[in-house]
C-alpha cells in the first residue's frame, strides 16, 4: 500500500508529524460530520492557492473567513472528497 511519510521537524526540534496512506473503505459522503480530523495547510497567499485547488478538480467546502487578528481560513474537499484546509496568517485579518 502506497505510504507517504510526513516529517516537520528534526529530531531535535518539535514538529507535527504523521504520514498519507491509501483510502481503504469508501470515500465520505457529502454533507456528513468529520468523524475525523482536517489537515490544514499553511500557504503564503490564499486567493492564488484556492485558484490552484479549483482549477485542480477540488471544490469548495466552507468559504473563506477571517480568523479575526491572526489569519484567512477555509476548507475544500479534494478529487477523492477528503476535506483539507488552507490558512495564511495575516495580523489584518477581519
Amino acid at each position: 500500500m502506497p505510504y507517504c511519510g510526513a516529517v516537520t521537524g528534526d529530531d531535535h526540534e518539535p514538529g507535527i508529524n504523521g504520514a498519507l496512506m491509501q483510502r481503504q473503505g469508501p470515500p465520505p459522503e457529502r454533507n456528513q460530520a468529520l468523524n475525523g480530523y482536517a489537515c490544514t495547510i499553511g500557504v503564503a497567499n490564499y486567493d492564488s492557492t484556492e485558484e490552484k485547488i479549483l482549477s485542480s478538480g477540488g471544490s469548495l467546502a466552507m468559504p473563506k473567513y477571517a480568523l479575526p487578528g491572526m489569519a484567512w481560513q477555509g476548507y475544500y474537499l479534494d478529487t477523492e472528497g477528503n476535506i483539507f484546509g488552507i490558512h495564511q496568517p495575516d495580523e489584518n485579518a477581519k
